[in-house]
């Protein structure tokens, strides 16, 4: 049995690593795991989510003695055609193994950005915009800006499979 560990206990998100994991092995255990990520708490580059991701992959792999840990850190990116929403994915294993992958880009219309960019997290930002509360442990800003066409599990669910590369077709990642 494949044991793996989840950097989260956010709903989204372990759906996510379940879908990709349940298309390439039978037999697995998801194991949710809180740790830190050590980054802020709203990630303002590509750069520090691929730092929290692989923070979160790291620690619940040494917590939980499991065969893959599996970290993933939403943020955002400043790009020239405005702040664009995306999540990355770190998956390691005990020989130090390491997987990344992000997401699609979501551009974030301009009033949601000026609230993240005054110091805003975007979960609650959006949960406000909706009127509704844990919108990140559902659609997420997503499904929400997409009315629905892509979910947060959709979304991290693509980055989860490509981290996943080295672990599924190792004769193209080896030297």
């Amino acid at each position: 049995m494949k044991k793996i560990a989840i950097g989260t206990l956010n709903p989204a998100k372990i759906e996510a690593v379940r879908q990709k994991v349940a298309m390439q092995w039978a037999d697995f255990e998801l194991i949710p795991v809180s740790v830190p990520s050590g980054v802020s708490d709203m990630p303002m580059s590509d750069s520090e989510c691929i730092e929290g991701a692989q923070n979160r992959a790291r620690a619940c792999l040494a917590a939980t003695g499991a065969d893959l840990g599996v970290g993933l850190e939403g943020g955002v990116m400043l790009m020239d055609e405005g702040m664009m929403l995306v999540g990355w994915v770190a998956i390691v294993d005990g020989a130090g193994t390491l997987g990344l992958g992000s997401s699609a880009r979501i551009p974030l219309p301009e009033f949601i950005a000026q609230r993240v960019r005054d110091g805003e997290e975007l979960g609650p930002v959006m949960d406000t915009v909706v009127n509704e509360t844990d919108t990140k442990h559902r659609g997420g800003a997503s499904g929400i800006l997409s009315a629905g066409l892509t979910q947060r599990s959709e979304s991290f669910a693509t980055a989860v499979a490509y981290a996943l590369s080295p672990f599924v077709a190792p004769q193209f990642y080896t030297e």
